[in-house]
C-alpha cells in the first residue's frame, strides 16, 4: 500500500482552549482529527506528546485561556502553544534527570523529540503571555 502524500499547500489551524483540565485531552483529540484528515498520521503520536505538555503546563500553572496553533508548511508541521503568563518556563534539563519525577519532564521531552524549539514573550489580544514552539520535519 502506498504511503499518502504530504499535503502540498500549507495551513494553519488556532484552538483556544479554556482553563479546564478537560480541554486538553479534547485539544489532543482535535490535534489526531487534524493530522489524520491532512493525511500526516505519521507524526500524529509523536505531535499529541508535544502539544500536550505546553497545553497542559497552561491550563495547570496559569489562569487564563491558552491557545494551540498547529501550523504546516510543506515538510514541517509546527505546533505552539500560548498561555497569560509572561514568565519563561524554566530551561529544560536533560531528561534522564526527570526520569523518575511524576511532574517536570515536559519541556525535557519536547527538547528530546522535537526537531527544533524555542520560547518567547507574546502579547495577544492585548493580553501579554508566552509562546512555546517546536517543529517535526518530515522525512525528505
Amino acid at each position: 500500500m502506498p504511503e499518502p502524500e504530504e499535503p502540498a499547500a500549507p495551513w494553519e489551524y488556532t484552538l483556544t482552549i479554556p482553563h479546564d483540565l478537560r480541554a486538553v485531552t479534547v485539544s489532543r483529540r482535535t490535534l489526531r482529527l487534524i493530522l489524520t484528515m491532512h493525511g500526516l498520521i505519521g507524526l500524529v503520536d509523536t505531535a499529541e506528546l508535544l502539544a500536550t505538555e505546553p497545553i497542559s503546563n497552561a491550563v495547570r500553572h496559569t489562569k487564563g485561556p491558552a491557545i494551540l496553533r498547529i501550523t504546516w508548511k510543506p515538510g514541517t508541521l509546527r505546533l505552539g502553544a500560548w498561555d497569560t503568563d509572561p514568565e519563561p518556563p524554566e530551561p529544560p534539563r536533560e531528561l534522564a534527570h526527570h526520569l523518575d519525577l511524576e511532574d517536570g519532564r515536559g519541556l525535557a521531552l519536547v527538547k528530546t523529540c522535537a526537531d527544533l524549539w524555542g520560547r518567547q514573550p507574546l502579547s495577544t489580544n492585548g493580553s501579554k503571555g508566552k509562546y512555546v514552539w517546536c517543529e517535526l520535519a518530515t522525512a525528505a
